[in-house]
């Protein structure tokens, strides 16, 4: 697996390095921690650019001990350009499988005004993103559970997000809680034209459907040796605040969420469940993203290095 860690020049980059080595992760993994640095303000001081290039190649050295102290293979790459454009190029170039991007707001008004280069790396890399919020990091809880929250829809791209979490490897005694919301779910009074006893079946055909895909959901990841809860709550607001919700409530760690992949006017008429969790969410948010294994393994192999 090919994790891609983006940093700035903050304190808090040095937590999301801790944050990712204090997980497990598949045999074989490899990090590349990059700086991307704006030489804009740099362009009449060439001299303070290059200090600042320098500064930034210090850091990196210094927060990559963590991981390497692990046995984990990381590369540190300082990039010149603009950030919301130059790292979902590298991702892309690297053939990543995950980017983490650090997010350390404090209020919920900051969350929804989150950073815009976090905000376009989850809407146009190429591959997973987690938007990765502080948690603990000390070295006595290195082998703490997780409670990892996991959306599910029934959808191809909700298939592949239950797959990706079987395949990956989570600390010992966490627990997956599969949770899918009836969809759609209508209100009785929201439709006067309509029959109560309607409304009525359509909610149970809804609610039956919620259920198959977390009986699904379980059945996959117990399979994998997972501890699973499953749950398909009644829905009193929207899908992404519902899931919002529920992961204040059962004080998850992380959520997983798939990415239908809507762009443009779709995004805007129709809105993104998972960015809005990635938003807004209290914990850390991975949005699972799934190129074709063929086409990722095609293109690993015929980029320099070959195999990954």
């Amino acid at each position: 697996m090919r994790i891609l860690i983006a940093l700035d020049a903050t304190e808090w980059c040095g937590e999301i390095v801790k944050t990712a080595a204090l997980r497990p992760w598949p045999a074989g993994s490899r990090f590349l921690l990059v700086h991307v640095l704006d030489a804009f303000p740099f362009a009449k001081a060439p001299i303070t650019l290059q200090r600042a290039i320098q500064a930034a190649e210090t850091q990196l050295q210094n927060v990559c001990n963590p991981l390497c102290s692990r046995g984990w293979s990381v590369e540190r790459e300082v990039v010149l350009g603009n950030p919301r454009k130059v790292i979902t190029k590298t991702a892309e170039s690297w053939h990543s499988d995950l980017i983490l991007v650090g997010s350390n707001e404090a209020t919920p008004l900051a969350r929804f005004f989150l950073g815009s280069t976090a905000r376009a790396v989850l809407r146009h890399a190429p591959c997973s993103v987690e938007i990765v919020r502080p948690g603990p990091t000390d070295q006595s809880t290195a082998e703490r559970s997780m409670k990892i929250l996991l959306a599910v829809d029934g959808s191809e791209c909700s298939t592949a997000t239950l797959q990706a979490v079987a395949e990956r490897p989570w600390p010992m005694n966490s627990t997956v809680k599969v949770l899918s919301l009836p969809e759609p779910f209508i209100p009785i009074d929201a439709f006067p034209y309509l029959q109560r006893k309607e409304i009525e079946d359509q909610n149970e055909a809804a609610l039956a459907d919620a259920r198959n895909h977390v009986l699904t959901g379980t059945d996959l990841l117990k399979k994998a040796g997972l501890d699973t809860i499953a749950e398909t709550p009644v829905p009193c607001d929207t899908n992404a605040r519902e899931i919002v919700n529920e992961a204040e409530r059962w004080k998850a760690d992380l959520v997983l969420v798939g990415s239908h992949g809507r762009q443009g006017f779709d995004r805007i008429m129709l809105g993104s469940v998972s960015e809005h969790v990635a938003l807004h969410a209290p914990c850390s948010v991975e949005v699972v993203r799934h190129p074709p294994r063929a086409e990722k393994i095609e293109q690993r192999e015929s980029a320099p290095g070959g195999k990954p």
